[in-house]
């Protein structure tokens, strides 16, 4: 009996990996958990106002540092929800049930709204910066490609190993979106390419120095996140100088 342990304990461990990477799932309940749902959106927003009414105003989020940037601050707990049986079950997409969006809100004060941070955007973002942190090791400065703007840069995604510029895959238009670097070396998307279509598609008042990344916010089911601030000059997204 002892020698069929360790077969034992491989077939076990090859069937945690299966449940883990989601090959036990149908293909249509893969699907499902890949793509943004307005009903699901819905569900989880009513749930979210009717939690604001029963608690004087409080919102269901994770508390996060002060300094988390503004698009991805304000996660929401499910658990807090379902405590208070306002919602029956986490919607398929979630991450918190394999799903690959986060749910978090904007404007959770005066008009708190349900959106979706897609994952593989954090995964693609981490990807590079695993790279870039093996060679910030060796080396004193981040690999500084072009400069975009005024202390904006490409990547020079040669002394990383990469065989292209490191890009994302737009949840807006599903474009190639460049990763860029600032003079710190840390990563951000450049949204341009979203924002200029976003400022021909929608109706806007904005005005030079104000932040334009919330016209994404505002009229997709999606957060522009790992993003600078841009504003508007001469009809076209420019990086906000701060």
């Amino acid at each position: 009996m002892k020698k069929n342990l360790p077969l034992l304990k491989l077939c076990s461990a090859s069937i945690l990996i299966l449940l883990l990477s989601g090959c036990l799932y149908p293909d249509s309940e893969l699907a499902k958990n890949q793509v943004p749902n307005e009903d699901q959106l819905e569900q989880v927003q009513r749930a979210v106002e009717k939690y604001r009414e029963e608690t004087n105003g409080l919102v269901p989020i994770r508390t996060k540092p002060n300094d988390t940037p503004i698009f991805e601050k304000y996660l929401i707990d499910f658990s807090m929800l379902k405590d208070r049986n306002l919602l029956t079950e986490i919607p398929g997409n979630a991450y918190e049930n394999g799903g690959v969006y986060q749910y978090a809100l904007i404007y959770p004060e005066e008009n708190p709204t349900v959106k979706l941070i897609d994952l593989r955007l954090t995964e693609a973002i981490r990807s590079v910066n695993v790279r870039l942190q093996v060679y910030r090791d060796e080396h004193l400065y981040p690999p500084f490609g072009e400069v975009v703007e005024d202390g904006i840069f490409t990547i020079d995604y040669k002394k990383l190993g990469l065989d292209s510029p490191p890009t994302v895959i737009s949840p807006y238009s599903q474009e190639q979106l460049p990763i860029v670097m600032d003079v710190e070396g840390k990563l951000y998307i450049d949204y341009r390419i979203d924002l200029t279509q976003a400022l021909e598609n929608y109706d806007y008042d904005y005005e030079e120095g104000d932040d334009i990344r919330y016209i994404l916010a505002e009229n997709t089911p999606f957060l522009p996140v790992y993003s600078l601030p841009y504003t508007i000059s001469d009809g076209e997204p420019v990086f906000m100088n701060e």
